[in-house]
């Protein structure tokens, strides 16, 4: 079996991260690194004005070190640096959907989330479609 078939039958809910570290779009970013730092994790989602997923953001470890190369870290805010607008997945979709979303985006990381208004439940990343290729 090919690695796209692989992902055509694996679901999102099965690699996901559940839960998410959320920030308010004020944070600083010094806080967000901090965070990022003490849990060893790739992104924090910036909490949104709408109900739901739909509005809120994601601060990855490459936006951060983007804005640290250009010397725009102090005085910065989450907000400020949340790629957007965020890629939604639902947990029953495929992972090989999931992979053309983040392809046709470029992002690494999508924000789970179910219902409507849509409510987060975690993250997928790119590691975790790694992880689903390597067969663990």
């Amino acid at each position: 079996m090919s690695q796209v078939s692989d992902l055509e039958r694996l679901l999102v809910a099965d690699y996901m991260h559940p839960g998410i570290l959320a920030v308010a779009p004020e944070t600083s970013l010094a806080d967000v690194a901090r965070m990022m730092a003490r849990h060893s994790i790739h992104c924090v989602i910036v909490l949104g004005d709408e109900a739901g997923a739909r509005g809120w953001g994601v601060v990855s470890d490459l936006d951060l070190a983007e804005r640290a190369a250009a010397g725009l870290v102090a005085g910065a805010s989450a907000g400020e640096c949340a790629a957007g607008p965020t890629v939604v997945v639902h947990p029953g979709d495929t992972l090989a959907h999931a992979a053309q979303l983040m392809t046709e985006n470029s992002v690494a990381h999508l924000l789970v989330a179910k219902g409507a208004p849509a409510r987060p439940l975690g993250v997928l990343s790119t590691l975790d479609l790694a992880r689903a290729l390597a067969g663990e």
